[in-house]
């Protein structure tokens, strides 16, 4: 049961507007019933209810939690939408970017609940950052070897080798090899905003997140 149960209620005018039809609408979409989503996200059917009749206003843990329940983003369930996006992503408009080292090209299209990057990490970047955050991480080795350690395990990948893992587990990655590693690396961008980037050094990412040698 969530903390939220004991808070007071708020006016219902002071609630986002949106969010309660749409808290509904996405629930129905996905055919579960009040009972079974108010289950899966730790919630009473009672403080469920209330969230979609305006009269709770939800914390983003909820939405983060009803989100990945309903099989959407959190952007959906505030209403947000988003101008139409072209499916394909042309290597020509890839333009590199560099941080803390690393250089990545944009392999997806911007605003999405996930990040495409392509990637290449240079040998001894990042120091010796630890990552923890939510959601999940995929990545696949083209070129070289990778240094990944989840957790106290230690993982050597080479090309063709892939990893996919909840981003709650202290994570670290680095290149083996002195020409460094070359990755394909698929993020969730559960509380990210959907510009920033996962990767680049620690001091000025705008909240925790991976990339950083063992």
């Amino acid at each position: 049961m969530s903390s939220s149960e004991t808070e007071p209620p708020v006016d219902p005018a002071e609630a986002v507007s949106v969010v309660a039809p749409q808290l509904r609408a996405l629930r129905r979409r996905a055919a579960l019933t009040l009972e079974a989503a108010a289950r899966s996200a730790g919630l009473s059917p009672a403080h469920l209810s209330r969230l979609e009749t305006g009269q709770r206003q939800p914390s983003l843990p909820m939405l983060l939690a009803l989100a990945r329940i309903y099989g959407t983003t959190v952007s959906e369930l505030l209403g947000e939408t988003v101008a139409d996006r072209d499916a394909i992503v042309r290597a020509a408009d890839m333009e590199p970017t560099v941080a803390g080292g690393w250089t990545y090209w944009q392999a997806g299209s911007a605003g999405r609940g996930m990040q495409a990057l392509r990637v290449h990490v240079p040998y001894g970047s990042q120091g010796d950052i630890v990552r923890v955050h939510p959601g999940e991480e995929w990545l696949h080795v083209l070129s070289g070897r990778l240094r990944l350690r989840l957790g106290d395990t230690v993982h050597l990948l080479g090309p063709g080798d892939s990893a996919h893992f909840d981003s709650l587990t202290p994570h670290r990655i680095a290149a083996r090899d002195t020409d460094g590693v070359e990755l394909l690396f698929v993020h969730t961008l559960l509380q990210a905003p959907t510009a920033a980037l996962c990767l680049g050094p620690a001091t000025t990412a705008p909240h925790p997140t991976s990339g950083e040698t063992p």
